[in-house]
């Protein structure tokens, strides 16, 4: 549970009555986009306010009247996904440098060069986005902008949402220590053992390419063997 002195107060404006109360920053804005979020977290006090900064509590029949409830938890899921956060000039320009990083990160991982077929570096995807001057918003989620931020960049570099096959060759003492890691980047096509080793296709996102070679490598000392098919 965060501390009031962090905590910021989303507000709702409905029927004539205001009702407030007092929520971690991060936390709020994630659960208002749907992640699953334990509101206990979210609330800095579990109290309704209709002047959280008078401490001036809701009285409980407007919360029966307005929500058909005085449960702090189904009316603060309503403030939330309803009503506004009101948030600092420090904790915006934060928050947005933060849904920044997120969305570079979403297209690193899943966007290639299509001429190469080579994943483009966060810092070139950045240089793209500040060029483009494409606008990061904290209204929607990074997930929902990743698609119109990529049109932007697309006159720029060139760059597209694609999954590439990749075969992996496996010695025998690495099998069962791999066999979670590589499902965790995509789907396995096909499997075989030959000759005492284990060949798999995956098909992963195409940005990922270089954090799985990077990751098999690692745990099997460079024994393992890959290959981009398509």
């Amino acid at each position: 549970m965060v501390s009031l002195d962090d905590a910021v107060i989303a507000v709702l404006k409905t029927f004539g009555h205001t009702f407030e109360i007092y929520v971690d920053p991060d936390l709020a804005l994630r659960y208002k986009e749907g992640e699953k979020v334990g509101l206990k977290d979210v609330l800095a006090v579990e109290d309704v306010f209709k002047d959280a900064k008078a401490g001036d509590r809701a009285s409980e029949e407007s919360l029966k009247k307005v929500f058909n409830s005085s449960d702090v938890a189904v009316i603060a899921d309503a403030i939330l996904k309803k009503g506004e956060l009101h948030l600092t000039t420090e904790q915006k320009r934060l928050m947005l440098e933060a849904r920044r990083k997120q969305i570079i990160a979403i297209i690193a991982r899943n966007a290639i060069n299509p001429q190469t077929k080579t994943p483009h570096p966060p810092a070139r995807i950045e240089s793209a986005m500040e060029e483009a001057k494409v606008h990061v918003t904290l209204d929607r989620s990074a997930n929902e902008q990743v698609e119109k931020i990529v049109k932007a960049l697309q006159p720029l570099i060139p760059i597209r949402f694609e999954k590439v096959q990749v075969a992996i060759k496996i010695p025998a003492a690495h099998s069962a220590r791999l066999h979670g890691v590589i499902r965790e980047y995509g789907e396995v096509k096909k499997e075989e053992w030959v000759g005492g080793e284990q060949y798999c296709l995956v098909e992963i996102p195409g940005g990922s390419q270089d954090e799985l070679y990077d990751k098999l490598n690692s745990l099997t000392h460079g024994e393992v063997k890959t290959k981009l098919v398509k």
